[in-house]
């Protein structure tokens, strides 16, 4: 008779537990998520199940860093003679499995950074978005290498963006309807980006990867966050869809649908600009050319953004969606208004003509365009791509 498997330790962090459980802000949603959060760790411990911390791109300066990570149960079939399989780390789990594998709350970790090792917990949905001081064991700029490591289990490797102080340019950019053509309307596009299999069944907005290249190209160096209201779920399915449609290489900025203390879904638009305020806090020195795309919320978000912050905008990126693609995303966005005067135009057709937003003497040109091509042949009249440059075909 076989016996059943005993059930898998799990570290956590007490502390973090004690405190998250003795808050007052917990309101009903969060209790209720909680509870659901407990119980399938415990049906997943009881089931031989393993804590498998999954590998994300995260970010940071020489003198710290922004670490992101899911840390999940997985089941035996994802291990080769007691090690867990190095692409269930990279890729994550897929598909519909993305949100049926039970987090592990809390979750107590070890991340190596430039031959340092410090704590890090996950937060009460597994994941893992911390940022550690390195003080005087400062890392060069550009890619480099750390370790999670949860007690017990293989050591996950992860990638972190370390951006110089010498950067002055980079590049933020969204997802949906961005550089993922969805054709799909706005109630079905989180199940779809969620449940969908894998990256395949989406489709690359014509020109926009070959558009960012040659952003970059023009100020080499310059780092690419790619900002999404995409749950954390999706990050690794998600990395390898702009990773095979040749989209430069950069971390995700994601958010997790869950209840907050004020709502029982988190505020999509508000993840966005909290997460832009942050970069203008954390980069003063650089300039972001923003892009996004005319279906939501991204123009008043930018615009905003280029209010508080003109010193930290380049220019304003907006795709145009085509008529059946605004239809399913319930319209375009309204037009963002400055002191009165309109931002930018726009026609019966949907076209808009050219605009600035003007704030304290900046000047930071707007630009309209349905694909990549259309796009990059402005950014080359208004001086932004390099000299000798033509617009992609």
């Amino acid at each position: 008779m076989k016996l059943p498997p005993k059930p898998t330790p799990v570290a956590q962090d007490l502390a973090a537990v004690r405190r998250h459980y003795s808050e007052a802000v917990r309101n009903r949603a969060m209790r209720a998520e909680d509870r659901w959060h407990q119980l399938r760790l415990n049906l997943a411990r009881r089931r031989g199940q393993q804590v498998t911390v999954l590998s994300l791109a995260g970010y940071g300066s020489p003198r710290w860093v922004r670490i992101f990570s899911r840390v999940v149960m997985a089941p035996d079939s994802d291990f080769e003679n007691g090690r867990r399989v190095a692409k269930v780390i990279a890729d994550g789990v897929r598909g519909w499995r993305n949100f049926v594998s039970a987090p592990v709350p809390f979750a107590a970790l070890k991340a190596t950074v430039a031959g340092r090792e410090y704590d890090v917990t996950a937060d009460r949905g597994g994941i893992v978005d911390t940022v550690i001081d390195l003080g005087e064991n400062t890392l060069d700029p550009g890619w480099q290498q750390i370790t999670l490591q949860a007690p017990g289990e293989d050591t996950t490797r992860a990638e972190v963006l370390i951006i110089g102080d010498e950067i002055e340019d980079g590049i933020i950019c969204d997802i949906d309807d961005t550089v993922v053509v969805t054709k799909l309307p706005r109630p079905f596009l989180a199940a779809w980006n969620s449940f969908v299999l894998d990256e395949h069944a989406r489709t690359p907005t014509p020109g926009m990867a070959v558009m960012m290249e040659r952003l970059m190209n023009a100020s080499p160096g310059s780092p690419v966050l790619y900002l999404s209201t995409g749950a954390w779920n999706v990050a690794q399915t998600l990395t390898r869809f702009l990773t095979r449609n040749l989209y430069p290489h950069g971390p995700l900025l994601l958010t997790d649908w869950g209840p907050t203390e004020d709502r029982w879904f988190r505020s999509g638009r508000r993840h966005k600009e909290q997460q832009l305020e942050r970069l203008a806090g954390e980069f003063p020195q650089i300039k972001w050319v923003l892009i996004g795309d005319d279906g939501q919320h991204d123009p008043t978000i930018y615009a905003d953004f280029v209010r508080a912050h003109p010193q930290n905008a380049r220019a304003v990126i907006i795709r145009e969606l085509t008529y059946s693609e605004a239809v399913l995303a319930g319209g375009r966005a309204e037009v963002p208004h400055e002191d009165e005067q309109l931002l930018r135009g726009s026609g019966a057709d949907g076209a808009h003509p050219p605009g600035y937003q003007e704030v304290d003497g900046y000047r930071v040109p707007w630009i309209y365009g349905p694909d990549g091509k259309d796009i990059s042949a402005q950014l080359a009249e208004h001086g932004l791509l390099s000299e000798g440059e033509h617009p992609a075909a």
